[in-house]
């Protein structure tokens, strides 16, 4: 099972019909096992990435065969926004 984050949603949204059409299908295959995956290293150790042309797909194998999409953008910035957007939730201040 494939479950995408509303960030990964919204982004596939904003794409052009084509380019939508083939992160669509991409997700669709990686669900099967399929697709340019590559493990990520620290600091983003524990995440992969999905390669679909000029686009990354940065998600984790959750329990029971899940695998959640938790953020996608274009190659260009997508490992340092990830990453402050990482950091950031690991250094926000938590509400009591």
């Amino acid at each position: 099972m494939v479950a995408v984050s509303d960030q990964v949603a919204a982004y596939v949204r904003r794409l052009a019909p084509e380019p939508k059409r083939v992160m669509r299908e991409a997700l669709r295959a990686l669900a099967d096992g399929q697709g340019d995956v590559r493990q990520l290293e620290p600091p983003l150790d524990g995440y992969h990435r999905l390669r679909i042309g000029a686009h990354r797909i940065i998600f984790a194998f959750g329990a029971r065969r899940r695998i959640d999409c938790v953020f996608a953008e274009r190659r260009s910035v997508i490992y340092e926004v990830f990453a402050r957007e990482l950091a950031a939730r690991f250094t926000a201040p938590t509400e009591r």
